[in-house]
């Protein structure tokens, strides 16, 4: 049982379990963001919307009201294009007022964003409660990993990163949940309360976001060492005057003076040399998370299946949330175990072959038989499994923990902008590549080979630029980009210069050593003083 359970290192000081507990916190933000993602897909096909927001549109294969294809597309994207400005911004948000004022700022721009979409009764306002929402959610998307993993311990900071992952799916599910639960109201009612429901989630967030620290890199950042030993103190169940507080707070100070002495970081240095590197790592395994195609599922997934023949398309989709859900918890559990890189290769292997059966299918079998369409949502549930318990949260892991303190919140809000971009572009052009009608691709199925074909290019990118920073502390994983030139040597890699050690090599007058010849430095040393004991 002691293999299984994620513990500590011994002779670990402190508790670990207060920083658990503020990092699980913030990941609550995760139910908004998945809410608000969810919950579209299932009022775009409740009798009452469509009925009183349709123009006029009459669907040729129902002959009932619906909405036009841009009208969808435009509805569904508009959230994603404001979380994608919202994500931008939230560098400079998070560095100017702090992380936790940052995300207060994030919840109160989301909740005006739930007023409008309540309040409205055409599409004009509608959207336009869809963009701010949005732009909320993309602030909070940027700011919950970066406050995870600045407060985190090291040894389960992947899996408090990636709890945000599992929140975001409670989100998820729970609006298929309450859409189901409403679908048939035949009244404003049945828009409303899925929608007015966000409330709840924002007035938990801001009510516990009063009460929290910020993070102790933070105060660093500002200069104030006092406060950031309070809050790592905080953190860690110890006293500030702590010998192990200290040795960790002069790590992050020496780390910060470090990359102060090479100078302050615009937006122009995130895409310099290792930083750069970096920064297109972040910016593709976000993008390719989207590209997976697990967003058309939640999106369109109610419609999708009913459009395939299956009868209750809300039962499935609460079916797939609930698989996504608890797909989500061994991938917190894998991520530590067996690292980043393995974890990431076995999701993209398993959804590859998921979406190429279901692609197959969905071809070759008609929507009458009901016996296949089965087997194609069992599929579906496969593929949720193997995103869900790699790609879903260990993207946002590798994300919150590659990027140097002076870079941190501006690369991180750069790939989580890419991760909005594309699930923008997703979401406005499936409806021109699925549904039939002129001027649509009328892919139907057959979508699910473009998805796959996307998860082919994942594999190879895993093994090629994903580095293993499983066990790290976030200063040991800038010595690792520095060391290791390609990343599938860094398995196995072992830290072995500290930034002290690198400050005190540059209060000598060596500024233009490298990492390896301060290592070398200290490694003669270390070999003289154990000659003379000797």
């Amino acid at each position: 049982m002691g293999g299984f359970l994620l513990k500590p290192p011994p002779g670990t000081p402190g508790k670990a379990w207060p920083a658990i507990c503020v990092g699980l916190f913030v990941a609550f933000g995760g139910v908004l963001f998945g809410y608000d993602t969810g919950t579209i897909g299932g009022i775009l096909a409740m009798p009452y919307w469509l009925d009183h927001f349709s123009t006029g549109y009459l669907n040729p294969d129902t002959g009932k009201k619906d909405i036009t294809s841009t009208q969808k597309s435009t509805i569904v994207s508009i959230l994603s294009a404001g979380t994608f400005f919202g994500a931008l911004t939230a560098a400079p948000t998070c560095d100017f007022f702090g992380r936790r004022i940052g995300l207060m700022i994030s919840v109160v721009v989301f909740t005006f964003g739930v007023i409008l979409q309540t309040a409205a009764v055409d599409i004009p306002l509608f959207v336009a409660g869809r963009f701010f929402a949005g732009y909320g959610v993309g602030l909070i998307s940027a700011s919950i990993p970066l406050y995870q993993s600045e407060t985190a311990p090291k040894w389960i900071r992947g899996s408090i990163v990636g709890s945000y992952q599992l929140a975001i799916t409670i989100g998820l599910l729970l609006a298929s949940i309450v859409d189901n639960a409403t679908k048939d109201i035949y009244s404003t009612a049945s828009y409303r309360i899925p929608i007015a429901v966000q409330f709840a989630w924002a007035i938990i967030m801001m009510a516990g976001l009063i009460i929290l620290p910020d993070t102790p890199r933070m105060f660093i950042k500002r200069g104030n060492p006092e406060k950031a030993a309070k809050a790592l103190g905080q953190l860690r169940r110890l006293a500030p005057n702590d010998p192990a507080i200290q040795d960790e707070l002069a790590e992050i100070i020496a780390n910060h003076d470090y990359e102060m002495s090479l100078g302050k970081a615009s937006y122009v240095d995130c895409f310099k040399g290792n930083l750069g590197y970096r920064l297109l790592t972040g910016c593709l395994l976000q993008s390719l998370q989207q590209l997976t195609g697990v967003n058309f599922i939640f999106y369109y997934g109610a419609s999708f299946f009913q459009n395939s023949g299956i009868a209750n398309g809300f039962t499935t989709s609460m079916i797939t949330g609930g698989v996504n859900v608890a797909s989500t918890l061994p991938g917190l559990y894998l991520v530590e175990k067996w690292g980043r890189r393995p974890l990431l290769l076995t999701g993209a292997i398993g959804m590859a072959i998921c979406q190429f059966i279901i692609a197959s299918i969905g071809t070759a079998v008609p929507v009458t038989n009901q016996a296949a369409q089965k087997v194609m949502i069992a599929f579906v549930c496969f593929y949720i499994y193997f995103f869900a318990s790699s790609w879903g949260p260990c993207a946002w892991v590798v994300t919150g923990e590659i990027f140097p303190l002076k870079v941190r919140a501006k690369s991180l809000s750069m790939t989580t902008a890419s991760n909005w971009l594309l699930n923008w572009a997703i979401a406005y052009s499936t409806p021109y590549m699925v549904d039939p009608g002129p001027g649509n691709a009328n892919l139907g199925a057959k979508v699910f080979f473009v998805w796959g074909g996307f998860c082919f290019i994942c594999i190879a990118f895993v093994y090629f630029m994903i580095y293993e920073s499983k066990g790290l502390s976030l200063e040991q994983v800038d010595e690792l980009y520095a060391k290791v030139d390609k990343a599938y040597k860094s398995p196995g890699f072992v830290p072995s210069v500290s930034f002290q050690q690198v400050r005190e090599a540059h209060d000598d007058g060596n500024r233009n050593m490298s990492l390896a010849d301060i290592e070398r430095k200290y490694s003669v040393a270390h070999e003289e003083v154990t000659f003379k004991h000797a």
